[in-house]
């Protein structure tokens, strides 16, 4: 079984230009155990790329993997830039 964490921010470093700012918070909901990824707000474009591209594709490989949850997985990208 895979890290879930250590396995985003596998994917998402290389592709950011600040890679220390790449936070990734995991929570449990009733139907999800999320992962809450935040970038630099000059990095936001990068992962979610054209039309969502990126995003989608970082969304398929995390959701791929076999994890050690008994919910399903769930990726959100949040805007560093917006407050909550």
């Amino acid at each position: 079984m895979m890290d879930i964490t250590a396995l985003i921010r596998a994917i998402v470093t290389p592709l950011v230009n600040d890679p220390d700012a790449v936070v990734i918070d995991a929570h449990e909901t009733d139907d999800y155990m999320a992962f809450d990824l935040t970038v630099a707000p000059d990095d936001v474009g990068r992962i979610i790329g054209k039309q969502g591209r990126v995003a989608q594709s970082i969304r398929t490989l995390v959701y791929s993997v076999k994890a050690p949850y008994t919910k399903r997985v769930r990726l959100n990208i949040l805007d560093a830039g917006r407050s909550k």
